[in-house]
């Protein structure tokens, strides 16, 4: 499949889970990929150049767009993806738990854009992907943090889409539900009532084919939203 041919892609959080997963998608139909992770080393695999970045930190950021922008160019694509989960009542959650799960998943996000609008084409071909959740359009029980952090972003996503509205940039909120990764392995879902079972979750590809609809459309559409649920 080549309907990314001759596009470059960024995809936070790529090292691992559905990040990867994502960058592998986009990879396979033809994007060149770069990926930003805390985990990576200064090196690249194959054709993708894999960026070491704490999306959390500004001055990472700025040294991962310098990089691109000398070594590649400007993403027509940018998927932000890196994120973090906790799962704990209100009354379990510590002040800085609650502060490193608006770091991750709703500053990183803020601090990435920030960073690569001003070097972003107009041209209809620019595609802001974010990643959200289930939570950011409803709440569940043990999500007071990861929920609070997820409705911001999806306040990002609406608000940013507003401002950009008529400039050729197009933005896709992807809200899935719950995705079996290793995420989940220090929660043995599988052993609790009250949580899903592994074998009933969406995988990682359903997220990532959700993505890769969504910035194959024709430059004319926009694919504002996608929610994703198991069935069940």
């Amino acid at each position: 499949m080549t309907a990314l041919a001759d596009k470059v892609a960024l995809v936070t959080g790529a090292s691992r889970g559905i990040g990867r997963v994502i960058a592998d998608r986009l990879e396979d139909a033809g994007a060149q990929v770069i990926g930003l992770a805390r985990s990576f080393t200064e090196r690249s695999a194959g054709p993708r150049l894999e960026i070491r970045c704490d999306v959390t930190r500004e001055d990472d950021i700025q040294r991962a767009v310098e990089r691109m922008l000398h070594e590649v160019r400007a993403p027509d694509i940018v998927v932000n993806n890196a994120g973090a989960f906790l799962l704990k009542p209100l009354s379990d959650t510590s002040k800085s738990e609650f502060e490193e799960q608006l770091r991750v998943n709703l500053v990183g996000p803020f601090l990435v854009l920030r960073a690569l609008l001003p070097h972003l084409a107009r041209s209809g071909d620019t595609h802001l992907v974010t990643i959200g959740s289930v939570v950011d359009h409803r709440p569940y029980p043990e999500n007071v943090a990861y929920g609070a952090s997820k409705y911001g972003v999806r306040g990002l996503h609406e608000v940013l889409a507003e401002e950009l509205r008529g400039s050729g940039i197009r933005l896709t909120l992807v809200s899935p539900g719950p995705t079996d990764t290793k995420l989940w392995d220090s929660l043995d879902p599988d052993g609790r009532d009250d949580l899903p079972s592994r074998s009933t979750m969406l995988l990682p590809t359903d997220v990532a084919d959700a993505v890769l609809y969504a910035v194959t459309r024709p430059p004319h559409v926009n694919v504002d939203w996608i929610r994703l649920m198991p069935v069940g």
